[in-house]
C-alpha cells in the first residue's frame, strides 16, 4: 500500500489526506465538475475528474472510482463516510481490481447493513437488544400479531438504510397498518427494500455509541463512548465524549458488548456500535456503522489517538497500536456540525458563494472542513460544511470553549446554523448534561431561533449603515468621509429585503462627529449606530452604549451580516421600482438556492392563487416547492423542467390582481 485514493469529498477527504500524507503515503483526490476547485483537490498530490455534479454520475459511480485508481496507480481506497463507504459491492469491486479497501470485509458490511440480520446476529452474540420482531415473514397479519405481542408504543423501522427514513413511531394498534404501509413505501424508495422490523419504543433515550477497532491478528478493542443524543430528524447535532450519563461500570459493560458485536461479524478496521440507553441505565443494540463516523474527532481528542492512522495501519496488515488496557480517556471533547441551512426557515438547505471563511484559533480547538474562500456551496451534496470541536479538562471547560468557537466562526455568503448551535450549547439542560433524544423537541419547538423572525431595528440599521458607508466610501480608514450630505437632517431612504420580507427605514447621517453616526427611523421606532471603523469585511460600531465588532460581506447589491443574531442577508431594493401599495407580493418567483427545476406547473396566461406551487426545485437531495407570493396572472416564464438555476435567478413573473385592475 503506497498510494491512497480518497473516494469522497469535503472535510472528510481533507482530513484523510492530511493523515495519509503525514504517514508518507501519496494521495489521490477525485472530484466532480462542481468540485474542480475544492479544497480536497488542492490538498491531494494528484486528482482525477470523475464526472458531472450529480452523485450518481460521480461519487456514487463505483466503476469511475476503480478507473481513477487505475489511471493514478492508487493501490488503496479510503471511502470516508457516506457515499460508498458502506457499500459491500464497492468493497468487492476494489478487491477484484487488486485495490485495498480501507474498511471492513464486504460480508461484515452486508450483515450490519441489515437491521434484521444484524439484530439476529447480536442476539446470538449476547449483545443486549430491544425486544421486538426481526424475522423474515413480512405479511401484514404477522406484523399485526407481533405488534400486539410487543405492545405499544413501538417503532416500525426499515431493515436497510438509516437517517430516519422508513421509520415510524406507532403509539396505538389502530395506527400500525398505516405506519407499516408508509414505512415500507419510504424504505423501498430510499433503499430498494421494503423489509421492516418492529421494536418496543424506548422513549426519550440517550443515544450512546462505542468506537471499536479490530485488526487481522484477532485483536479487538473499544475506545470509549460518545453521546450523540441531541438530534434533529434523526440527524446528530451535538456529539461529546465521554457521555455525562455513562458510569465507569456502564462503560465497561457497553464496551464489552461492542467488542462482542465486532467479533460476531469478523470485523476489521474502524466501526461504531450504537446503543439506546434507558433512564435506568439499560442499553440496547441499535445498529453498527461499518465505517469511520462523522464524530470521530471527539474520540481522538480524549484518547490522543489518530483513528485514520489506525485505519491505515490495520489496512496495511499491522496489529492495533494499543491494547485495551493501554487506552485511557483524558478530559472532555464536544463537536457540533456547521450546516448550510436556515434555522429560521425550517432548516431549509442553503447554497451560495463562500465570501468570508474565518476560523477561531486557540488551545483545545479543532476545525475539520473542506471550504475555500471563493468556492461555492453546491446544491448537489450534503449541507454539512464543517465540524467545530473543542477539548477541555472538564465538560464545562469544553462546552465553554465550544460556545465561543462557534460564535467566532465566520461564514458569509451562505446562510448557516451557527446561532442555533450556540444557543443549543448554552441551554441549561445541555449544560447540566441531561439532554436526551427529545431535547430539541422539548426545548426548541417554536423558539424564535428556529422559526422565521423579523430582524430588529438595530440589525436593519447596521445593514443600512454598511450599505450607505460602502456606497460612497473614499478611504478605507476614514469613515468621516463616507457619502455624507451637508445637512444632517436630510434623511436617506432605504428599502431592504431579508428572507422574503421588505423593510423601509430612513437613515439620518450626522457629519459633525468624530465618527459616522446614523440614526434610523422605522415608524415610531428609532435607533442610533456610531460607525467607528470599517474595512472590506470588518467594522466596529457603538450601539446602546456598547462597542462591538461585526463581520460582513458585500456581493453585488446584497450585504451579509454575521453576529449574535445569526447570518442574515439583506438585498438593497432602494433603487428598484416599488410595487403598488396594496400589492400582495412582489410577483417575482425566484430560485431559493442553486439547483435543478423538476417541474413548472404554470404557463403564461394562467391564473394563480397566493401560496400556489408554481415550480419544484431539487437541491441538496431535497425537493422545494416554489410558491406564488401574490394572486394574479402569469405574464412571463423564464425556465423549464430540467434547467439548472442559480440562487435568486428569476423564474416566473406574476402580475398581481390589483396591478391588473389599475391598468
Amino acid at each position: 500500500m503506497s498510494k491512497i485514493l480518497i473516494a469522497n469529498r469535503g472535510e472528510i477527504a481533507v482530513r484523510v489526506i492530511r493523515t495519509a500524507r503525514d504517514m508518507g503515503y501519496r494521495t489521490v483526490a477525485v472530484y466532480s465538475e462542481a468540485d474542480a476547485d475544492a479544497l480536497h483537490v488542492h490538498e491531494a498530490d494528484e486528482a482525477v475528474p470523475i464526472g458531472p455534479a450529480p452523485v450518481g454520475e460521480s461519487y456514487l459511480a463505483a466503476d469511475k472510482l476503480i478507473e481513477a485508481c487505475r489511471l493514478s496507480g492508487a493501490d488503496a481506497v479510503h471511502p470516508g463516510y457516506g457515499f460508498l463507504s458502506e457499500n459491500a459491492d464497492f468493497a468487492r469491486a476494489c478487491a477484484d481490481a487488486g485495490v485495498t479497501f480501507i474498511g471492513p470485509p464486504a460480508e461484515a458490511i452486508e450483515l450490519m447493513g441489515s437491521k434484521r440480520l444484524s439484530k439476529l446476529a447480536m442476539i446470538k452474540a449476547d449483545v443486549p437488544c430491544i425486544p421486538g420482531y426481526q424475522d423474515s415473514d413480512q405479511s401484514d397479519e404477522r406484523l399485526a400479531a407481533e405488534g400486539a405481542r410487543i405492545g405499544y408504543p413501538l417503532m416500525a423501522k426499515a431493515s436497510a438504510g438509516g437517517g430516519g427514513r422508513g421509520m415510524r413511531l406507532v403509539r396505538k394498534s389502530e395506527d400500525l397498518m398505516d405506519s407499516i404501509r408508509t414505512a415500507r413505501s419510504e424504505a423501498q424508495s430510499a433503499f430498494g427494500s421494503g423489509e421492516l422490523i418492529l421494536e418496543r419504543a424506548v422513549l426519550n433515550p440517550r443515544h450512546i455509541e462505542i468506537q471499536v477497532f479490530a485488526d487481522a491478528h484477532g485483536n479487538v478493542v473499544h475506545l470509549g463512548e460518545r453521546d450523540c443524543s441531541i438530534q434533529r430528524r434523526h440527524q446528530k447535532v451535538v456529539e461529546e465524549a465521554p457521555s455525562p450519563f455513562v458510569s465507569p461500570g456502564m462503560r465497561e459493560a457497553m464496551g464489552k458488548a461492542a467488542v462482542n458485536a465486532a467479533r460476531a461479524c469478523n470485523y476489521l478496521g474502524a466501526g461504531t456500535v450504537e446503543f439506546l440507553a434507558d433512564a435506568d441505565g439499560s442499553f440496547y443494540f441499535l445498529e453498527m456503522n461499518t465505517r469511520l463516523q462523522v464524530e470521530h474527532p471527539v474520540t481522538e481528542l480524549i484518547t490522543g489517538q489518530d483513528l485514520v492512522e489506525w485505519q491505515l495501519r490495520v489496512a496495511a496488515g499491522e496489529p492495533l497500536p494499543l491494547r485495551q488496557e493501554d487506552i485511557s480517556l483524558n478530559g472532555w471533547a464536544m463537536e457540533v456540525r456547521l450546516y448550510a441551512e436556515d434555522p429560521r426557515n425550517g432548516f431549509m438547505p442553503q447554497t451560495g458563494p463562500v465570501l468570508v471563511w474565518d476560523l477561531p484559533k486557540g488551545p483545545g480547538l479543532r476545525i475539520d472542513h473542506g471550504l475555500r474562500k471563493g468556492h461555492a456551496v453546491s446544491p448537489n451534496y450534503d449541507p454539512m460544511l464543517s465540524k467545530i470541536i473543542a477539548h477541555g479538562t472538564t465538560r464545562e471547560e469544553a462546552r465553554r470553549k465550544l460556545v465561543r468557537a462557534v460564535e467566532d466562526t465566520v461564514l458569509l455568503g451562505v446562510n448557516n446554523n451557527k446561532a442555533f448551535l450556540a444557543k443549543t450549547l448554552r441551554h441549561e439542560v445541555f449544560a447540566r448534561g441531561e439532554a436526551t433524544t427529545a431535547f430539541l423537541a422539548d426545548h426548541f419547538e417554536g423558539d424564535a431561533t428556529v422559526t422565521a423572525a423579523a430582524p430588529d431595528l438595530r440589525v436593519l440599521t447596521l445593514a443600512a449603515t454598511l450599505i450607505h458607508a460602502r456606497s460612497g466610501r473614499q478611504s478605507a480608514h476614514a469613515p468621516e468621509l463616507l457619502s455624507w450630505r451637508n445637512t444632517a437632517s436630510t434623511p436617506w431612504h432605504y428599502r431592504l429585503e431579508a428572507e422574503g420580507k421588505t423593510y423601509d427605514l430612513s437613515l439620518i447621517v450626522d457629519p459633525h462627529r468624530t465618527h459616522m453616526r446614523c440614526t434610523a427611523q422605522a415608524g415610531d421606532n428609532e435607533t442610533i449606530i456610531d460607525l467607528i471603523s470599517i474595512d472590506a469585511t470588518h467594522c466596529v460600531y457603538l450601539a446602546d452604549g456598547v462597542r462591538r465588532r461585526l463581520r460582513f460581506a458585500v456581493d453585488g447589491n446584497t450585504v451579509y451580516l454575521d453576529g449574535p443574531f445569526g447570518n442574515i442577508a439583506f438585498r438593497n431594493l432602494t433603487h428598484q421600482p416599488t410595487a403598488g401599495a396594496d400589492a400582495g407580493g412582489s410577483g417575482r418567483v425566484v430560485a431559493s438556492m442553486d439547483g435543478a427545476i423538476l417541474a413548472v406547473s404554470v404557463a403564461i396566461g394562467d391564473r394563480v392563487a397566493k401560496g400556489q406551487t408554481v415550480a419544484v426545485l431539487e437541491a441538496m437531495k431535497m425537493e422545494h416547492q416554489l410558491q406564488a407570493d401574490t394572486a394574479g396572472t402569469v405574464t412571463e416564464v423564464f425556465v423549464s423542467a430540467g434547467a439548472q438555476v442559480k440562487i435568486r435567478q428569476m423564474l416566473i413573473t406574476i402580475s398581481p390582481d390589483d396591478a391588473e385592475e389599475g391598468r
